[in-house]
């Protein structure tokens, strides 16, 4: 299975000043883990996570005060459609991190993260575990 396969096509983008507040309500309701932060004038493409926001405001940060780019992770690892499941699963592990972020032609196409990749995988280890007919 290819990362098109099971990468999320919904792509967030918000930029570096919004808040994190701003940025929690846009990723709940578009019922996303990651937002994609584009700041063409500094550092480009990042990544802002559930886990950034959730460590942000558990550091006592004022979450309406708090700017995204404080927390956006820069040094992004991408994917393209055409890595395996098992490619991204291993740069998740090599890096520590649940999303990446998928490039076609150089922009952002979709993020594809570790539920992502659980969900097409376990009905594959299902039909794989199933008892053959007698």
């Amino acid at each position: 299975m290819l990362v098109s396969d099971a990468m999320s096509t919904v792509v967030l983008t918000i930029g570096p000043a919004h808040t994190l507040r701003q940025a929690a309500q846009l990723m709940s309701a578009r019922r996303v883990g990651a937002a994609i932060v584009l700041d063409p004038d500094t550092f480009g493409l990042g990544i802002l996570t559930e886990r950034d926001i959730l460590d942000a405001i558990g550091a006592g940060l004022d979450p309406d005060r708090e700017p995204a780019h404080a927390h956006t992770t820069t040094d992004v690892v991408f994917a393209t459609r055409r890595w395996t499941l098992t490619e991204a699963a291993d740069a998740m592990l090599r890096g520590g991190f649940r999303h990446l972020v998928v490039l076609d032609g150089g922009e952002p196409a979709g993020v594809v993260s570790v539920r992502d990749i659980v969900r097409c995988w376990a009905p594959a280890k299902a039909a794989a575990d199933a008892p053959l007919p007698v």
